[in-house]
């Protein structure tokens, strides 16, 4: 076993990387949650935008129409949902988990003719001297644009639901749709936009795991990614930084188990596998727990059907 010969600078480089699917996923469902609808479908967004993204990438030569696309499907997959449950109010649970079914099955369909294919190269941003920079340039300034958006996103949901009047209004319609509606404002219409956002970021970020993470296409390449996108936001408490931290969290040890296999630890590689699943969710349940009140974070709303005559 050789553990020296592990980067530590290329381990948090790499972590990055590896967390950026997760992380938009992740964001994405946390401004659909704060609107008071819960989507379980994050995983069927996710393998839909990572074929839609992989196909037109190779068609077009074009990663930027790739990422695009993806967002496009994973917003119209999301949509499918939100007329779904917010106008014929079908059961959130039910027809979250039957998107994520129906997506894993579009997916399939779609990725037929492209296994085994190559997408073409995203590009790293150019960042001068900032790239060339000891220990910080590696980690910080090597990273495709993709990386950057999501860090940025990170900062603009989280400026927009604490400061803004959108921001004030979503969290209204999450806490108590009833009385937002009472006030004039349109549910309905404000958790679609939600819906479609967060079907957007989710597409993105599978996008990111068949262009960049994986380039290439697999099916059921996304193994679960959606599902713990899932569980960081609730363990994160609906909050972006601590999204952030979960996403990285499960990142890190993601690159990490995979270099400790590299290297030969002697360790079952299904433990090593199951790990980052593991260690992530045993974190943020100590990270939610024993904060009193703070802890009852979820939107008052979540997961409710809302009819304007009720």
């Amino acid at each position: 076993m050789e553990l020296l010969a592990i980067n530590p600078i290329i381990l948090i480089a790499s972590l990055m990387v590896a967390s950026t699917p997760i992380l938009l996923a992740a964001l994405g469902e946390l401004v659909v949650e704060k609107s008071g609808v819960l989507n379980l479908g994050v995983e069927g967004m996710m393998i839909t935008g990572a074929i839609c993204g992989f196909a037109i990438a190779v068609e077009t030569g074009s990663p930027t129409l790739g990422f695009l696309a993806a967002m496009i499907g994973g917003a119209a997959l999301s949509l499918v949902f939100g007329v779904l449950t917010q106008v014929l109010m079908s059961n959130q649970v039910a027809t979250g988990l039957a998107l994520t079914l129906f997506g894993l099955g579009l997916s399939s369909l779609i990725g037929q003719g492209y296994n085994g294919l190559k997408p073409p190269a995203t590009e790293k941003i150019d960042l001068g001297p900032l790239s060339d920079l000891p220990v910080v340039g590696r980690i910080l300034f090597s990273h495709d644009l993709v990386v950057y958006v999501s860090l940025a996103l990170v900062i603009a949901v989280w400026v927009f639901l604490r400061f803004t009047r959108g921001g004030l209004i979503l969290r209204a319609v999450g806490e108590n749709h009833d009385a937002a509606h009472a006030l004039g404002y349109k549910v309905v219409r404000i958790r679609l936009a939600a819906i479609a956002f967060g079907g957007a970021c989710a597409g993105l970020g599978g996008a990111y795991l068949s262009l960049v993470r994986v380039p290439q296409w697999t099916e059921g390449m996304t193994a679960g990614a959606g599902w713990i996108a899932l569980a960081i936001v609730v363990f994160g408490s609906w909050r972006p930084g601590r999204v952030l931290l979960g996403a990285y969290l499960f990142g890190g040890v993601t690159v990490l188990q995979l270099n400790l296999q590299a290297a030969g630890l002697a360790v079952p590689v299904e433990v090593l596998s199951a790990s980052p699943y593991l260690i992530t969710i045993l974190v943020l349940v100590i990270m939610s727990a024993n904060r009193g009140r703070g802890a009852l974070n979820a939107p008052a709303s979540l997961g409710r059907v809302f009819h304007a005559s009720t």
